[in-house]
């Protein structure tokens, strides 16, 4: 098996990833010979050219007036299907918190003040008020990292999962990709092992399913399922008026969306693209995109994204085969130096890391409905230390929402 793995290296002009495997141990050589064999070697073909986009145009959404004017029937048909067991939550927590100068999983992090208050005890106290309006359960799912999976099981579970049913709670790992340097060659992490970072949160479910999770799915019957981003302090999720209004709707997907608090916003919004759903990132906008408004005033795309998605399984199965489009992001990456054997941390960014992009999942749905929800209540974003969306302004929402920090 090693000269098959050295003869594929030497094609792709890898070989130094073997450099110094006389060096290893039986077992090193063994483990690392076995990650090779696992790589993605697509990696190598990507260029990180920006996909050429289809003809984009506005889409509407379910209104917060319309919501409120037949919360009461879609809240019905959401508990309903709640009560059957046919909605799953999916917690993206693959997540470390470095850029708030937390070296620790990001859920870990205490956004309280005169109390102990974690990102993870904010999701699972929303998740909480929807199993005691339902008297039911819901399946969730974490996801994790391979940096991050030991820390954020030991945490929760001496946390006693913040009062959630340990019994309805199922981690998996999310997969990895290898990091690429500046001159396209595969980096080792250290001399036994390749450089690997995870791929992305559009990697959510092809991960669930190579864990295994899929069997659970399909025995507990579950045709739903919620996926969440672990940053968002006020995220709800199962929410039974969202999960109805999607089943009324008869679409494949939901998406919750937040009105623009300007024009010039930096968020992604939902649009339509060749007449299917699909997101357009700021950056892609042209002016009079941004400034386009509707006879009432209302901007033209006007509803931002904040990653909080359903999908039918269904759908979700047929798209396994499907390719997800690999971005690549230039970041900072610790390696080692093939050269002198020595690992470096680097000053400057020195590697791509490639992700897959849940967003681009909603591009493969038929349809999907954009639900608006007020920002106030379920938008408190914590990717920053300080200034926007950041740690202080998710505390000012979390107080404005009468929780205790």
């Amino acid at each position: 098996m090693r000269n098959v793995i050295s003869e594929k290296l030497s094609i792709l002009n890898q070989s130094h990833l073997l450099r110094y495997i006389k060096e290893l141990s039986a077992a090193e050589q063994e483990q690392l010979i076995s990650q090779i064999e696992t790589l993605d070697f697509s990696v190598l073909h990507e260029t990180g050219a920006d996909e050429k986009r289809g003809h984009i145009e506005p889409i509407s959404a379910l209104t917060l007036d319309e919501i409120n004017k037949n919360r009461e029937h879609y809240r019905k048909t959401g508990i309903e299907a709640i009560r059957n067991g046919k909605v799953g939550a999916v917690l993206l927590a693959g997540g470390q918190g470095s850029r708030l100068g937390f070296d620790k999983p990001k859920g870990m992090f205490n956004i309280g003040v005169n109390r102990e208050l974690y990102i993870f005890e904010c999701l699972i106290q929303n998740l909480l008020e929807v199993v005691k309006e339902t008297g039911t359960w819901i399946p969730l799912f974490i996801m994790t990292s391979t940096d991050n999976d030991k820390d954020t099981r030991e945490f929760l579970e001496q946390h006693n999962y913040f009062g959630y049913s340990s019994d309805n709670v199922m981690f998996f790992v999310q997969e990895q990709l290898p990091t690429v340097d500046l001159n396209g060659k595969l980096m080792l992490a250290d001399k036994g092992s390749v450089s690997t970072a995870p791929n992305g949160n559009g990697g959510w479910y092809s991960s669930m399913v190579r864990s295994g999770v899929l069997k659970t799915l399909k025995k507990a019957d579950i045709e739903w399922l919620n996926v969440f981003a672990v940053d968002n302090v006020l995220q709800k999720m199962a929410d039974p008026c969202f999960i109805g209004a999607i089943i009324e709707s008869g679409m494949q997907s939901g998406s919750k969306v937040v009105s623009k608090a300007a024009a010039e916003e930096r968020v992604g919004v939902m649009c339509l693209e060749d007449g299917k759903p699909s997101i357009v990132e700021y950056y892609e906008m042209t002016d009079d995109m941004i400034n386009m408004r509707e006879a009432d005033g209302t901007l033209s795309y006007n509803y931002g994204v904040i990653l909080n998605y359903v999908f039918r399984i269904e759908n979700l199965n047929r798209m396994l085969n499907a390719h997800l489009p690999l971005h690549r992001a230039l970041k900072k990456v610790k390696c080692l130096d093939t050269e002198t054997g020595n690992v470096i941390i680097p000053d400057e960014p020195n590697a791509y890391k490639f992700e897959t992009l849940v967003l681009d999942m909603v591009k493969l749905q038929d349809s999907c409905l954009p639900y608006e929800v007020e920002r106030s209540k379920e938008f408190a974003p914590v990717k920053n230390k300080d200034g926007v969306d950041s740690v202080d302004t998710a505390r000012e929402l979390l107080k404005l929402n009468g929780i205790e920090l």
